[in-house]
């Protein structure tokens, strides 16, 4: 058998950091956390914030995760089956 190299996903240790740390996190649930690797860098009131500040701190060519704090995640179901939109104009 051939020797098979693990590829990590884009954010992978910083969405690992996220489910770690969200027992703590969870006391400011509705904030967005700034996670670079396996730090929590800070918690800010707005999206926008975060984003400032993770550009300004680490730039565009090192990764970071900017997510908002939620106990309990929503899940998201996308069908490929959706029919398309009958009041556009093209139609």
């Amino acid at each position: 058998m051939g020797l098979r190299k693990q590829v990590k996903m884009a954010l992978e240790k910083e969405l690992e950091t996220y489910k770690q740390k969200l027992p703590e996190l969870k006391a400011e649930e509705g904030k967005f956390v700034l996670i670079h690797g396996a730090n929590v860098v800070r918690t800010f009131t707005s999206y926008e914030d975060a984003i400032k500040e993770a550009y300004a701190e680490f730039g565009p060519n090192e990764p970071f995760l900017v997510k908002q704090i939620q106990a309990i995640e929503q899940a998201h179901f996308i069908s490929r089956f959706v029919e398309p939109c009958r009041t556009s104009p093209s139609q």
